[in-house]
């Protein structure tokens, strides 16, 4: 009896290295199984509340509708629109519908040099005034027929006499033919307007049609319009090319024509031999009927 008494004490008795084993691992068990419950102690769980959800969502709402007019800093408590004429407001009106110093006097230099506004979206394309400021303005935008009026004050200004001798005074330029300095005596036309026609004429050989001067760059709509009266083509001042005879060279001064479209031309020519109309022309797979009609008039056969 005994002995089994000391048998079991030596089975259940330790060394000082297996108690501290024993001692680490039962502190382990410990940490982990009362890990979540201090984790949850340590951290209120918080509900989220609705109603802050949708006050932010009204201010986010509110913030949105205010957006159009941030980036040009209106103050809309002092805005006051109404309907009006840009080709006559006055600079104190501009200031009324929200516009800065620097905005109005843009407009007024651009109205002091002949500008007009002949539809509403002509007011979007002066660089001072944003997208955002042209919806707010946009509604009360009215402009008086110009064309009408000119046409009217003609009638009851002058008689026909007066008409005819007016017309006698008012020189007319022809494009094609005018140098730098002839074209100056054009209204709306400058030193830097007359240098981009001549360079893009010489590169056409000639205008065939008043509105090509629209793709001058920097001649919109609205330069065309105050300068068309001022200006006629004589179409048979156009150098033409041979398209049968030109080089490579001569075709690539055209510029409504690619290098893959002009290389096309010579290609063709090559293996089917001289085009005989304009007609011909249209067998070439690159050649669009748009850029057919438009250097038609240039060709010859």
């Amino acid at each position: 009896m005994q002995g089994i008494v000391t048998s079991i004490k030596s089975f259940l008795s330790f060394s000082k290295k297996e108690l501290n084993g024993i001692f680490l691992l039962v502190t382990l068990i410990i940490i982990v199984l009362a890990g979540p419950w201090f984790f949850k102690k340590l951290s209120k769980s918080s509900k989220y509340n609705f109603e802050n959800f949708k006050r932010e969502a009204e201010s986010f709402k509110n913030a949105s509708q205010l957006n159009l007019v941030n980036d040009v800093k209106i103050n809309i408590s002092k805005v006051q629109y109404f309907k009006f004429d840009p080709n006559s407001i006055s600079d104190s009106e501009w200031a009324q519908l929200g516009l800065s110093d620097k905005q109005i006097n843009v407009l007024r230099n651009y109205v002091n040099k002949g500008g007009k506004f002949f539809k509403k979206e002509d007011l979007k394309r002066i660089y001072s005034i944003p997208e955002s400021q042209y919806q707010l303005l946009e509604p009360y935008i009215h402009i008086t027929e110009i064309k009408s009026e000119r046409k009217s004050a003609t009638k009851i200004t002058f008689s026909k006499a007066a008409q005819s001798n007016l017309k006698s005074q008012f020189s007319v330029i022809e494009i094609n033919s005018a140098d730098s300095v002839t074209l100056l005596k054009i209204r709306g036309i400058g030193p830097s307007f007359a240098s981009r026609i001549i360079r893009f004429r010489n590169r056409l050989g000639g205008f065939y049609k008043l509105e090509q001067l629209q793709e001058v760059y920097g001649i919109d709509s609205l330069k065309f319009s105050q300068i068309k009266d001022q200006i006629r083509v004589d179409s048979d001042l156009i150098q033409k090319i041979n398209v049968n005879t030109a080089t490579f060279e001569q075709f690539k001064k055209q510029p409504y024509l690619s290098y893959k479209q002009i290389n096309a031309l010579i290609q063709y020519r090559r293996q089917h031999g001289n085009f005989k109309t304009i007609d011909d022309l249209k067998k070439i797979m690159v050649l669009n009927e748009e850029i057919i009609r438009k250097i038609e008039p240039y060709f010859s056969f």
